[in-house]
């Protein structure tokens, strides 16, 4: 230390401070010091998932704020303004322009400053993660924030989960970048913050997680799970602190009464896929007619605006996030009448909030209609059942969760996100019946969920966090390796384990003595086997293999190959020759088709 401390000394008294600060930063004991506090890669990423969840929270707080402040702008002092001039009577002529203003303003931010803002944000995000190497620009998460408060303060058809969600990527590939990251660890950062955001929103850490690896991500990875559950849970503190430790509705004792529920639950679950596609396709449409729509883009939100004040003069239960009707829905406070109209108008108001152009999100949306939904059937099933069903505000509760898992596509999501939001663990097993049948119809009936349906009109094509049209569009024969190693099926354990300890290859195609394909053997295989010598030359390598090796054809296309390593787990897919099922000709390495993919992407991007 003496000799540290004096090097340092003769440093800040030398002229030539350069040259003597590299000898002092070479000194061994210094060194050891330095390395003591020396960061890996993996720390580092931890300290900035905890980070991304502090700033995720800090910001969800700021949004929610700010929705306050703009509702309190636009409906309290004009209600005050007309109070005073022209009398409470004239208000409902003015209602309609309170949302058209508000699409006023947001108009610009969406057009001129961040075009990522506009709709309700996700789709965004996943196409950043899949194709752009997780870049979200920083002014997105400024963008995003007085968009969407404008949007849902002015009384916006739309939720603050798609934004804060946004919000909170956008931080997180900021600091990604900003701490110059590699491109795998700025989407899992990307992740954090989504998870982050739906933790902070909805008080569910668990959901938040589950959302970003389920939809965002889609990885499960250890790698990727811990610093987005790190990440989830900063920010729930953050806003736990803040808000208080309560869940987001507060809903009776509801729970199954009998089993013979359960079907009626499957009816309402497949009912609400029905629903959910119904609602992604009718925001598609709208979407698109206010693409086609003639008139200058900066007006075109004001004019969606203008249509959802319209239907709010009548309905003012679809203005914003509808929280309050939810919760009358759940105590069931609401006639029968009205559940069933709030339904389509919920749908309608939702897609002319977003489709002209406006900020926010669909969650909230998807839980209003749901909601209003289950609450329906559940009149009509305890008029049918009295004596067999339990009252309408448990079907509510039920069909939120089936709502978003129609929507989403991402039932386990849907599921953690109503459990945490309500606290209530009696009402599982219908919820669970229920989300599966949704999602179930759902697909069945539309491949594309809310999020990705919007990408797939601009060619993309997002599965598994992952672009198949890339992959779609060219084929194994491209990538496959005709030189590759294979193993004798009569082959005794003993030569199979010097054969591998010989070779860089982990991974072995198995052929008989006349060269017919049996299946392909790897080192993992073998490892419940190796401690027991006395099978070295009573084992052989047909005995190992599995049967069911899957394999592909080289006219079979990328998207096909990476399908079905991803569903097996592969690191190696067989090439056969089509007309010799048992002739293999080449192989495909999990590793070398991701480099492809990868390298097709920058040049799709570049174009």
């Amino acid at each position: 230390m003496y000799a540290i401390t004096t090097s340092l000394f003769k440093i800040l008294n030398n002229k030539n401070k350069s040259h003597n600060l590299a000898g002092v930063m070479n000194h061994p004991v210094l060194e050891r010091l330095l390395d003591k506090f020396r960061f890996s890669e993996t720390n580092t990423l931890i300290i900035l998932a905890v980070f991304v969840g502090l700033a995720t929270g800090l910001g969800a707080l700021g949004f929610i704020a700010l929705i306050r402040y703009f509702n309190g702008l636009f409906f309290g002092m004009t209600d005050q303004f007309l109070t005073e001039t022209i009398g409470q009577r004239g208000f409902k002529f003015w209602f309609p322009l309170i949302p058209m203003l508000g699409g006023l303003l947001v108009g610009p931010i969406v057009y001129k400053y961040a075009s990522e803002a506009k709709g309700h944000g996700v789709p965004e995000v996943m196409n950043a993660v899949a194709r752009k190497g997780a870049i979200i620009r920083p002014r997105v998460a400024a963008a995003k924030t007085v968009a969407s408060a404008i949007c849902i303060g002015s009384g916006g058809s739309a939720g603050r989960e798609g934004p804060i969600v946004q919000i909170g990527s956008a931080i997180g590939s900021t600091v990604g970048q900003l701490f110059r990251m590699s491109g795998e660890r700025v989407k899992i950062l990307v992740g954090c913050g989504a998870a982050a955001g739906i933790s902070s929103v909805f008080n569910a850490p668990i959901a938040g997680v589950i959302f970003s690896l389920e939809i965002i991500l889609g990885d499960f990875a250890i790698k990727t799970f811990s610093p987005v559950i790190l990440s989830s849970v900063v920010a729930s503190v953050i806003t736990r602190t803040f808000l208080g430790n309560h869940p987001a509705f507060s809903v009776p004792e509801y729970s199954l009464i009998s089993a013979w529920e359960i079907p009626l639950y499957v009816l309402m679950g497949s009912a609400l896929g029905g629903l959910g596609v119904s609602f992604t396709r009718t925001l598609d449409v709208v979407e698109d007619f206010f693409d086609r729509l003639k008139m200058p883009p900066l007006l075109k939100p004001a004019l969606g605006g203008l249509l959802l004040g319209m239907i709010a003069l009548f309905y003012p239960q679809v203005l914003a996030d509808g929280y309050e009707t939810i919760r009358l829905t759940l105590n069931g406070n609401i006639v029968v009448s009205l559940l069933v109209i709030l339904v389509v108008m919920k749908l309608l108001a939702t897609s002319l909030t977003l489709g002209s152009g406006n900020s926010g999100g669909i969650f909230a949306p998807s839980l209003f209609m749901g909601a209003v939904a289950g609450g329906a059937f559940g009149f009509l099933f305890n008029y049918l059942f009295p004596e067999q069903t339990a009252t309408p505000g448990a079907y509510a509760l039920v069909g939120m969760a089936g709502m978003v898992a129609a929507t989403t596509h991402a039932p386990i999501t849907a599921l953690l996100i109503i459990f945490e939001m309500t606290s209530d663990y009696r009402i599982i097993l219908p919820l669970m019946v229920t989300v599966v049948f949704s999602a179930l119809v759902a697909r069945r009936l539309f491949r594309h969920s809310i999020y990705t349906a919007k990408l797939a009109k601009r060619g993309i094509d997002i599965r598994g966090g992952k672009d198949i049209n890339v992959l779609r569009s060219h084929r194994v024969s491209e990538i496959m390796d005709r030189q590759f190693a294979t193993i004798q099926a009569d082959m005794p354990l003993a030569r199979i384990l010097n054969t591998i300890e010989g070779s860089t290859e982990s991974y072995f195609v198995v052929v008989d003595g006349e060269e017919r394909f049996l299946g392909v053997l790897s080192f993992q295989d073998i490892r419940s086997i190796l401690s027991q010598h006395t099978l070295d030359y009573l084992v052989i390598a047909q005995d190992l293999v599995k049967p069911d090796t899957v394999v592909v054809h080289p006219h079979d296309t990328l998207e096909k190959a990476y399908e079905l390593a991803a569903l097996k787990d592969l690191k190696l897919l067989p090439v056969v020759d089509p007309e010799d099922q048992n002739k293999v000709i080449g192989v495909v390495r999990r590793g070398v088709l991701i480099g492809y993919y990868n390298r097709r992407l920058i040049e799709t991007l570049r174009t």
